[in-house]
């Protein structure tokens, strides 16, 4: 990992002794690397001696919950709730802390406060194509699982922690550990060497997956799991070029209820079958249509998700949304849109 050198370290805590008031900063629509990442470095700081602010644009979902301390809970800003106090958490820090995203339009409705922030700025990231120039400086590693991997190895060379996994602290471990498994959907995607390593030494620290797992995946409403039937039994379709892909709209949402992180991990179902070599959903937000790509080795989620889709990610998960009405006037044109697309896609000799 060349950015996780001596050099970076050192100014890395150089950075933060110096700072007097830190913010930690996310993507929009917090996912449990984001989460995970952010609060594992809340506690960090707090073992410094620092009181940090994690400033988000959405709410986090509930099912993370279990990672948010009561204290913990009112140094979280959501700008959704609190617009001004989110902005002047970001003008008011001397160094702001990014994790889990390469450029600022990725935190959306806080990228003008970022922009115009005269604090020093530090990326923590795990994407392709970072925007560096926008930072004093970065951590940005691709072949790693998560922000949260790549936080932990960064802490790991730091003096206060000293490649002794315990001294991180149980909240701390908890975190990453959090972060790492959501991201790599229980280690069924983007899984390296350095992944099992960190997963190793959490457990051998006292980390509890047991109870990870438990809250991750067996605390949602009856409601996610009739919507899952629903959508693989009623919703999912499958073209000839095995693409496999499911349209959920703002009136399915309504009526199961549907709150953020209810469909996590729901892309990945349809990978199980023989024939299907990416999946595709594709869910209707207030502006926009969001788009989450899974795809097996050998066909490139993140190629088609900058090709198609305004986004990308990593070479078999990737996400992007279609605008509206610049790609699609609605939810009724995606389903048409997919299929054309991913037909050019799947049939270039380029992407082959």
């Amino acid at each position: 990992m060349k950015d996780i050198n001596s050099g970076n370290i050192h100014m890395l805590e150089s950075m933060i002794l110096n700072a007097e008031n830190i913010c930690i900063v996310t993507h929009m629509k917090p996912d449990g690397d984001a989460m995970g990442s952010s609060t594992a470095l809340y506690h960090y700081l707090m073992k410094l001696g620092k009181t940090s602010k994690i400033v988000i644009n959405d709410p986090y979902p509930s099912y993370l919950s279990f990672l948010i301390s009561e204290d913990l809970g009112r140094n979280i800003i959501t700008y959704e709730s609190q617009p001004s106090h989110a902005t002047d958490a970001i003008s008011g820090s001397d160094l702001i802390i990014c994790l889990d995203f390469n450029a600022f339009h990725r935190t959306d409705r806080l990228e003008e406060a970022l922009y115009q922030s005269t604090g020093r700025k530090i990326l923590i990231d795990h994407h392709l194509n970072p925007a560096r120039e926008l930072f004093d400086l970065s951590f940005s590693e691709i072949e790693v699982s998560s922000a949260s991997e790549l936080l932990y190895h960064i802490l790991m060379e730091t003096s206060v922690i000293n490649k002794d996994t315990a001294r991180l602290g149980n909240e701390c471990a908890q975190a990453l550990m959090t972060g790492m498994t959501t991201d790599t959907n229980n280690f069924a995607n983007s899984v390296f060497p350095s992944t099992l390593h960190m997963a190793s030494d959490l457990l051998a620290a006292g980390t509890d997956r047991d109870y990870i797992l438990n809250r991750i995946y067996n605390q949602y409403g009856e409601n996610r799991l009739r919507l899952m039937g629903h959508m693989m039994k009623d919703l999912m379709k499958i073209t000839s070029d095995g693409v496999a892909y499911i349209m959920l709209d703002k009136q399915t949402q309504e009526a199961y209820s549907t709150a953020e992180g209810d469909t996590e991990g729901f892309v990945n179902m349809p990978l199980s079958i023989a024939e299907v070599r990416m999946s595709i959903l594709a869910k209707e937000d207030t502006d926009r249509i969001r788009i989450s790509i899974r795809s097996k080795r050998g066909t490139s989620a993140n190629m088609c998700a900058r090709r198609f889709f305004n986004g990308g990610g990593h070479e078999n998960a990737a996400g992007g949304r279609l605008l509206i009405p610049d790609n699609v006037n609605g939810i009724d044109e995606v389903g048409d849109y997919i299929e054309r697309t991913t037909h050019i896609f799947l049939n270039d000799e380029d992407n082959k």
